[in-house]
């Protein structure tokens, strides 16, 4: 995936009301920016990182600027939940996800289950649809990429509906879109959010596959990289 109009390069100076930022371009400009992320983005959000913008398309658009990049720990990390939608879709169209290859065909927010949309919805002639859930992962504790960095209920429900649909007979797949380069495995964040890694026990054990992708990231665009080992739930 590549940005649709180049980036600028900025310094953090604050983030605040869950989706507004603060900024200080290169040549000095203050800026304010969309912050495309309801999470905590531990680890993220100190004043003074490398911080990298897109310019809005549109100058009718409330605001100017989308933070898109942070560098961390040496290394860029996404921040914009918005594109890992369209990275995994593209990986899986490229067959850069092996255990998702082979299918014919892709649908976008397909209705399922109690009033859900699943993510991705792949589809075969002589396969069981495979129901893609896809999240987006930017926390690091240590070498592990985690999730998830604050409590989700709706990803809670996410997981309720993948073992409906693998106890029905189709196929059921938990994607995590790992925003970043520098981890080695991935795990659930469990201290922050044990119902969500309750959920994800028990929908494991009912048939729900899970999968794990970091990615390689630059300010010219994102892509999926390779994949990483789960750690079994303590």
């Amino acid at each position: 995936m590549q940005f649709p109009l180049p980036l600028r390069r900025a310094t953090l100076v604050r983030r605040y009301k869950r989706f507004l930022s603060d900024h200080r371009l290169d040549d000095g400009t203050a800026v304010t920016a969309h912050v495309a992320n309801p999470g905590a983005m531990t680890g993220l959000v100190d004043e003074g990182l490398e911080t990298w913008l897109s310019p809005a398309a549109s100058p009718k658009r409330k605001l100017a600027w989308s933070w898109e990049l942070v560098r961390a720990e040496g290394g860029l990390v996404g921040v914009n939940t918005g594109w890992p939608n369209r990275l995994a879709a593209e990986a899986i169209a490229a067959e850069a996800i092996p255990a998702l290859a082979g299918y014919d065909g892709m649908r976008r927010e397909v209705a399922y289950g109690a009033g859900s949309r699943v993510d991705l919805l792949l589809e075969a002639a002589a396969r069981p649809p495979c129901y893609v859930e896809v999240k987006n992962v930017h926390l690091k504790r240590g070498p592990v990429a985690a999730f998830p960095d604050s409590v989700t209920a709706r990803g809670t429900k996410h997981l309720h509906e993948l073992a409906a649909v693998a106890e029905g007979g189709g196929r059921a797949v938990m994607l995590y879109i790992v925003q970043r380069a520098d981890c080695a495995r991935f795990a659930l964040a469990a201290d922050i959010d044990p119902a969500y890694a309750a959920a994800f026990a028990q929908a494991r054990a009912g048939g729900v596959e899970a999968l794990a992708y970091a990615c390689r990231l630059s300010p010219d665009g994102i892509a999926v990289d390779r994949p990483l080992p789960i750690d079994d739930p303590a």
